[in-house]
């Protein structure tokens, strides 16, 4: 979220001309609700020449004298690739695999740093191709092509974006049928057991679990008393259908084409017994939410009590990050606020949970620089969390990380916070356009991974530029149909309906670029839940439980006076 222009943080540059169209046609394989997959076989080699760059650079051709291999950081082996864009070059790695005709593929490297991009062309098919906006650890990304009836070979190709820092490459496979071409790598091998199996969250019929990823595995298992109960293809997993009050054991293995691990070290959780709950007020079917902002910025002041009563979620903004990594802080700016007292403050949270209202502690925004990357970092994430809620009485957090997040520690600091708040918790998160594009992305990872005990993800649709669309075309921001079709990837790439919600400013002075009018809003409300006063672009069906709106701000919409809540909140309320 902007903050402060005139205070004492400042608004960055919004403009972004580098994520308009010409980024989003390229990412166009980038969705995964739309992308090709498969599964490699036994007999499946990796065509790849070179694939670890244990070579230096042989077999691969990178622009512009752009790429380079490096001993840190690597994945694997003693050596990785380093590109570098620079001016209008965007650091583009090539080679030439030999193939067989009528075959499918499964792509795949592991990634680090800036902007990373892995696709193929010459398939004689479907060119694709997947990418993430960035890591600070090493990031698998994976599609599959099939080539056609005369495909012999193929480009495969990585490169980064305009403007954007260095991105590393490791381990690229191209694995599927013999291509003849000599490829170095080995055939898979049955991976190693999962490490570091825990149990979180507990519900009355539910269990969620967490372990370690295991290098060269594609998917997991999850076994109840011995019995397989799910599966899952990232770190965490829901067990449901339990009974109430009652203990488990639970193992893991992991998975590849080669076979399957031996069990995991066996974790015991018992489950809620019957009656108990969370703290705080329910949230609605349908909910809007409202960032209440503690600085001033020139938007209008406000005590909590003045927040009027169309908002169910109210996110304080913003916790602060400490000295030590991960963990954040929360002060009060009474002076900013015109001496609005801490207990005050304190009385008037009490008073909007007893009307039914949740009040949450929002960590990050625009300049926020909260770090979660380690284990460390992700367990004092979770007691610093916890410590404000049970210091203010907040009902839960907000994720609104923009300036980088880690879907494997945010996703422990979250499911350990939730053991330790209960049910009740609130999770909201507000990801911005590009975070949540691609699932592969880590803030769509995360939302995915912590999906049985999130709220909603109310995404900003604003100070974007033009983005892809479910339906793979481009929509500038602004319009009835920047909002549905973007909404759309959540809707299809993963999340419940309930957990998807449009976030747009209060007014034009509450960001740089983006606004529109709450009639806008409410058209895109209308034509994801029912159907109607779409624009272009009209949903392949309904999602009638689609949670609702957020804004930035309660501030700004007071400055507009409560223009847009007085048209959205009773919109909203209205949804079936």
């Amino acid at each position: 979220m902007p903050r402060s222009a005139g205070s004492r943080r400042r608004r960055r540059n919004t403009s972004r001309p580098f994520l308009g169209g010409a980024m989003a046609v390229i990412a166009a394989g980038a969705l995964t609700v739309t992308g090709l997959v498969s599964t490699a076989q036994a007999a499946d080699v990796n065509n790849a020449k070179n694939a670890g760059f244990e070579s230096g650079l042989a077999n691969w051709s990178c622009s512009a004298g752009s790429g380079a291999t490096v001993s840190t950081p690597v994945r694997s082996g003693t050596s990785a690739l380093k590109a570098t864009p620079a001016g209008q070059d965007h650091a583009k790695c090539t080679q030439t695999v030999a193939v067989k005709p009528n075959s499918t593929y499964a792509l795949s490297s592991w990634v680090q740093g800036g902007y990373a991009y892995l696709g193929v062309t010459g398939s004689g098919t479907t060119d694709v191709s997947t990418w993430t906006p960035g890591s600070t650890t090493w990031t698998k990304l994976s599609t599959s092509f099939k080539t056609g009836a005369n495909t012999t070979s193929v480009t495969v190709y990585t490169h980064g974006w305009y403007g954007q820092s260095a991105y590393f490459a490791d381990d690229v496979e191209v694995t599927g049928p013999d291509g003849g071409g000599g490829g170095d790598g080995p055939g898979p091998v049955i991976p190693a057991a999962p490490a570091g199996l825990t149990a979180g969250a507990t519900t009355t019929s539910s269990v969620a679990l967490s372990w370690n990823a295991v290098s060269g595995a594609t998917g997991y298992k999850v076994y109840r008393d011995g019995a397989q109960a799910t599966t899952s293809t990232g770190t965490s997993a829901t067990v449901t259908g339990l009974s109430a009050d009652t203990a488990y054991q639970f193992t893991v293995s992991a998975t590849n084409a080669a076979g399957e691990s031996v069990k995991s070290a066996a974790v015991s959780a018992r489950t809620a017994k019957p009656g108990t709950g969370g703290p705080g007020p329910s949230v609605p079917k349908h909910a809007v939410t409202g960032y209440w902002q503690n600085f001033n910025n020139g938007a209008a002041v406000q005590k909590l009590t003045d927040v009027p009563a169309d908002y169910d979620i109210i996110a304080v903004s913003f916790a602060d990050a400490t000295p030590t990594q991960g963990a954040v802080t929360f002060k009060l700016d009474s002076a900013g606020l015109g001496g609005y007292t801490d207990a005050q403050f304190r009385a008037d949270i009490k008073t909007k949970q007893a009307q039914g209202k949740n009040v949450i502690i929002s960590i990050g925004g625009e300049l926020g620089t909260v770090r979660v990357d380690n284990d460390a970092s992700a367990t004092a994430f979770a007691n610093s969390v916890y410590a404000l809620m049970q210091d203010y009485g907040f009902n839960g957090v907000d994720i609104d990380l923009e300036n980088g997040l880690n879907a494997t520690y945010m996703t422990k600091a979250l499911r350990q916070l939730s053991a330790k708040a209960g049910s009740g918790l609130v999770i909201t998160m507000a990801p911005q356009t590009i975070d949540m594009q691609s699932t592969s992305g880590e803030y769509f990872k995360t939302a995915l991974n912590v999906k049985d005990i999130l709220t909603v993800v109310n995404m900003q649709y604003y100070n974007s530029g033009s983005m892809l669309g479910c339906d793979g075309k481009v929509y500038s921001q602004g319009s009835v149909d920047f909002l549905t079709a973007l909404a759309c990837i959540q809707l299809e790439g993963g999340l419940d309906p309930s957990q998807v919600g449009i976030g747009v400013p209060a007014s034009t002075r509450g960001a740089g670029s983006g606004y529109v009018s709450p009639s806008i809003v409410n058209a895109a409300l209308d034509c994801l839940t029912k159907g109607t006063n779409c624009g272009s672009f009209k949903p392949s069906k309904t999602y009638p439980s689609l949670r609702g709106a957020m804004t930035w701000s309660t501030n700004w919409d007071a400055t507009a006076g409560f223009a847009w809540s007085k048209a959205v909140g009773p919109h909203v309320r209205s949804l079936p």
